[in-house]
């Protein structure tokens, strides 16, 4: 196994951090083709490295994981791998933040999780969040999934990031 660096520059600006760690995420993931593990080493980068960050030491990252299309039910989520607290294991494609990122296979970035229409409270600390689809030729196999325990936690900057880590992990694994 190579060694993995994972200590980002915590004062790196928002877009060189996620160009670092869009690094790491490729370095952990080019070996290893299993979905499964790659998911594991990625929710535990994506968590420990942008809680480091200047900018959430502010506001803390309390969730950082992925769900998965139920393979018995296209249109259902279950719950993959992730770093952070007891998480809700089903979500109906469409409800919620993760369901309409799941439905409409576009980035969601919720400013106020509680003004979202239909926002299910897994864990009553997260305030914001970002989910990310995961697509392979169209069809969706997952979402990446992270929350902040503040308002207003996640911008563009973090939506382009994510959205090229994502690419990095559904490009790197057998689906």
């Amino acid at each position: 196994m190579k060694d993995i660096q994972t200590n980002t520059n915590p004062q790196l600006p928002k877009e060189d951090f996620y160009k670092e760690l869009a690094e790491q995420i490729q370095v952990i993931t080019e070996d290893q083709s299993f979905w499964v593990t790659n998911l594991s080493n990625a929710s535990s980068v994506i968590f420990h490295e942008l809680n480091s960050l200047a900018y959430f030491q502010e506001k803390p990252i309390n969730w950082a994981g992925f769900y998965i299309t139920n393979p018995k039910n296209d249109q259902q989520l279950i719950l993959g791998p992730f770093q952070g607290k007891v998480a809700c294991t089903e979500i109906q494609f469409g409800k919620g933040v993760c369901g309409t990122a799941a439905s409409t296979m576009q980035t969601q970035v919720i400013r106020d999780v509680h003004q979202f229409p239909g926002h299910i409270a897994c864990d009553s600390a997260s305030n914001s969040e970002i989910v990310v689809p995961l697509v392979v030729d169209g069809r969706l196999v997952g979402v990446l999934d992270i929350d902040c325990q503040e308002k207003e936690g996640f911008d563009d900057t973090d939506r382009i990031g994510l959205e090229a880590i994502a690419k990095i992990i559904v490009d790197n694994c057998t689906w």
